[in-house]
């Protein structure tokens, strides 16, 4: 019977340790509320994060979004972060772009500089997931670093960390809102109709402000911040969550932008098409002077090839913002992209993705003259699919992407013909006449697929052919 006791605590705290593990991803930390971001686990990590914040200075800026447990997770957060001995910053509910923003501005009553910063969102996963995107001296804290944080807490569990809330209140989203108002001022009175979709997220937090002082001319749809996202799920980048502001648009706009809960996604209508983050950035680029570009491994070969045909310098590189923010700065590159729509400016800007300013930015292209329309007709025609999930688990989805890695060097017989391979995320496979990707998320348990060609029925044999090969791997690592 004591055994038994012994071997069931052993047990219960085993599997303690897997889910706890789980909450640290790839790009930030991310979890459902209570049962893994819990005053136990967020407090800790407050603490640890707070220990490495402190050696840069121990200044931190918190922001959190609308989710109805946001607000309990920031003074969760913040009693770690008192307790490691920072000063604790507290902008209230914003925009992730806004809590970014505030690592390259002093706040409007602290004289002392920010050192880091820690946005509360969940994205655009369900409203019972939260999370921490989490800024270090202006660098993603993401990788390994957030893995290693995971060690850290997990190893010192059972430490206890008192209740302390002192924070001092900060208004960068004034600042944020003043800046946006004076880079694009030569917009003012800016004709067309906008149509605006929150989504019941965070991005009306500054939108209007800033809409308002330029007198655009436009309608917002679910603007009111809304945890439980009353209306649809807040992910632009799903089809059936734009149904209301392309409605809208068909209606009264000439434009329509829509938002994810945080506003660091973007989508951009037009009456014709919905322009994806790869194409938004060849339309970016055209006002830029020989650029650099990065893009995600999903985005199309039209984008990589137009732009070198322009001149500018195209990079492919991982998906997820934290890597392409790194991958930026260590190039020096004005732009970077994914097909999502998160869409990172350099030029002119900061280096993060940021919804509202590539708002502003596209906004400006119109003004300027360019029918993005047309621009879009002009570029060459392929036919791809949207990003196609395959379910599977934490634990198997990476092993799969080996097992298929391993496949391809000695592919089926009726496998279509291979040109190279490229692996910096997952496994793209170029074909005569387009492309296949098999990646692992590193935020759910799904591997993404997508496949383009020239071709309209390339487009299904690659898939099935890959797919096929996902199939074989899945078997053979079970």
């Amino acid at each position: 019977m004591g055994i038994s006791r012994v071997f069931g605590s052993a047990l219960k705290k085993l599997k303690k340790k897997r889910w706890m593990k789980t909450i640290f991803r790839e790009y930030d930390i991310r979890g459902i509320f209570e049962k893994e971001l819990n005053e136990k686990s967020v407090k800790l990590i407050g603490y640890f994060l707070g220990q490495k914040i402190k050696k840069l200075g121990g200044v931190v800026a918190i922001g959190y979004d609308a989710r109805t447990h946001s607000p309990v997770l920031r003074d969760y957060l913040a009693s770690g972060l008192n307790y490691a001995g920072c000063t604790v910053l507290d902008m209230g509910m914003v925009a992730t772009p806004v809590n970014y923003f505030s690592n390259y501005v002093n706040p409007l009553n602290v004289e002392k500089s920010v050192n880091a910063s820690i946005m509360i969102t969940g994205s655009h996963n369900p409203s019972e997931y939260n999370g921490f995107k989490i800024t270090l001296d202006k660098s993603p804290f993401f990788g390994e670093d957030i893995y290693a944080l995971g060690d850290e807490i997990i190893a010192n569990q059972t430490m206890e960390i008192p209740d302390n809330t002192t924070r001092i209140s900060i208004d960068t989203k004034t600042q944020y809102i003043e800046y946006m108002i004076k880079s694009f001022s030569h917009l003012k009175g800016f004709s067309k109709k906008i149509i605006l979709d929150a989504g019941n997220g965070v991005a009306d937090t500054v939108i209007s402000a800033i809409f308002d002082a330029l007198e655009f001319d436009y309608v917002g749809l679910y603007l009111e911040p809304d945890g439980n996202f009353p209306n649809h799920h807040p992910d632009p980048s799903v089809e059936k969550n734009l149904v209301d502001v392309k409605r809208l648009l068909e209606e009264k706009g000439d434009i329509a932008f829509a938002y994810d809960g945080d506003a660091d996604r973007i989508a951009v209508l037009t009456h014709k098409y919905n322009i994806k983050g790869d194409q938004m950035a060849l339309l970016y680029a055209m006002k830029m002077e020989h650029p650099t570009v990065i893009g995600e491994v999903k985005c199309s070969q039209v984008m990589y090839d137009e732009l070198e045909r322009r001149g500018a310098k195209a990079i492919m590189y991982k998906t997820g913002h934290s890597n392409l923010k790194v991958k930026m700065k260590e190039t020096g590159a004005d732009l970077a992209c994914e097909v999502s729509g998160h869409i990172f400016f350099k030029h002119r800007y900061f280096g993060y993705d940021d919804a509202i300013y590539a708002t502003l930015r596209m906004i400006e292209l119109i003004a300027d003259g360019i029918d993005i329309d047309k621009e879009i007709e002009a570029l060459p025609h392929v036919f791809s699919t949207e990003e196609i999930k395959v379910e599977t688990t934490e634990k198997e989805k990476f092993a799969i992407i080996d097992r298929v890695k391993e496949l391809l060097q000695n592919p089926p017989a009726d496998f279509p013909a291979i040109k190279n391979i490229i692996d910096v995320d997952g496994v793209r496979i170029n074909f005569e006449k387009g492309w296949g990707l098999v990646r692992a998320s590193n935020t759910t348990p799904v591997l993404v697929t997508r496949f383009e060609s020239t071709d309209e029925a390339l487009v299904k044999e690659y898939e099935e052919k890959v797919n096929a090969l996902i199939m074989q791997a899945k078997k053979d690592i079970a």
